[in-house]
C-alpha cells in the first residue's frame, strides 16, 4: 500500500478586532468612520497592529475611510503586510493604503484584470475573492498572525468562511442609531440555528468602554 503524505498548510491565526458603539454600530448612517474607541483602547489596537505580521480591510473601508493601516512611527519594512479585499477593483489608485509606508497586496478576482501601481496583487475566485485560498497564499509568504479590521461585510464573509480563531470588540460609550447603519458583521447573515457560537474568554475595562475577548468555536 502506498504512503499517502498530506501537505498541511499553516494558515495565519486570524483575529477580528473591531469597535462598536452600545447599540452595536460600528459606524453613524453616512458610514463614515467615527471615534468609538478609548485612548487605552487606541493604544492597545497600536500594539496588535505593531505585533500583527498583516492587517486586513475591505475596500469598502478604503473608500468610506481611507486608512493609512500603518503603525506610526515603525518603518516601512517593520510595519505589517497590508491587504484589502477587493472583488471588483474599486480601490482608487490614490487611496493611502497604497502608499510608500508598508507593503499592500490588494487580493481580487480572476474576472478583474485591474493593476495598481506599487502594490502586489493576488487573484483567486470567480465572482468574489475566495478567502480559503487567499489564506492558504499568505501561510505560503510567512503571514502568522492576520488582524481583520473591518468592514461588516468583511467581517461576515470570513464567519462564514469558517476563519476566524478569535474575536475582539471595543464597546464604546456612544449611542448612534440609524436602521441602515453598518454591524460588526453585515451580510446576508446566518440562518437562525447556524450562528456562529463563542467562548468568552477575557474582558477588560479600557477607559469609557469595554473589550470583549471571545474565542471561535471550531
Amino acid at each position: 500500500m502506498a504512503d499517502i503524505y498530506k501537505v498541511i498548510l499553516m494558515r495565519p491565526h486570524i483575529t477580528i478586532n473591531c469597535a462598536m458603539t452600545a447599540d452595536g454600530k460600528l459606524a453613524g448612517r453616512s458610514r463614515k468612520q467615527i471615534r468609538i474607541s478609548s485612548e487605552e483602547d487606541m493604544d492597545r489596537v497600536k500594539k496588535m497592529r505593531a505585533s500583527s505580521d498583516a492587517i486586513l480591510v475591505g475596500v469598502g473601508t478604503v473608500i468610506a475611510d481611507d486608512p493609512h493601516l500603518t503603525v506610526k512611527g515603525l518603518p516601512p519594512e517593520r510595519n505589517p503586510l497590508r491587504v484589502v479585499l477587493d472583488s471588483h477593483g474599486r480601490t482608487p489608485i490614490e487611496a493611502k493604503v497604497l502608499n510608500t509606508r508598508a507593503r499592500t497586496l490588494i487580493a481580487t478576482t480572476e474576472k478583474c484584470q485591474k493593476l495598481w501601481p506599487g502594490a502586489e496583487i493576488i487573484r483567486c475566485g470567480n465572482e468574489q475573492v475566495d478567502l480559503t485560498v487567499l489564506m492558504d497564499f499568505l501561510g505560503k509568504i510567512g503571514i502568522r498572525t492576520l488582524m481583520v479590521e473591518g468592514g461588516g461585510e468583511t467581517i461576515f464573509s470570513f464567519f462564514q468562511a469558517g476563519l476566524v480563531d478569535q474575536y475582539k470588540v471595543f464597546i464604546g460609550s456612544q449611542i448612534v442609531g440609524g436602521r441602515n447603519s453598518p454591524t460588526p458583521a453585515d451580510g446576508e447573515g446566518f440562518p437562525d440555528k447556524e450562528a456562529v457560537q463563542l467562548t468568552l474568554i477575557d474582558t477588560e475595562i479600557l477607559g469609557e468602554g469595554v473589550l470583549l475577548s471571545y474565542k471561535v468555536h471550531e
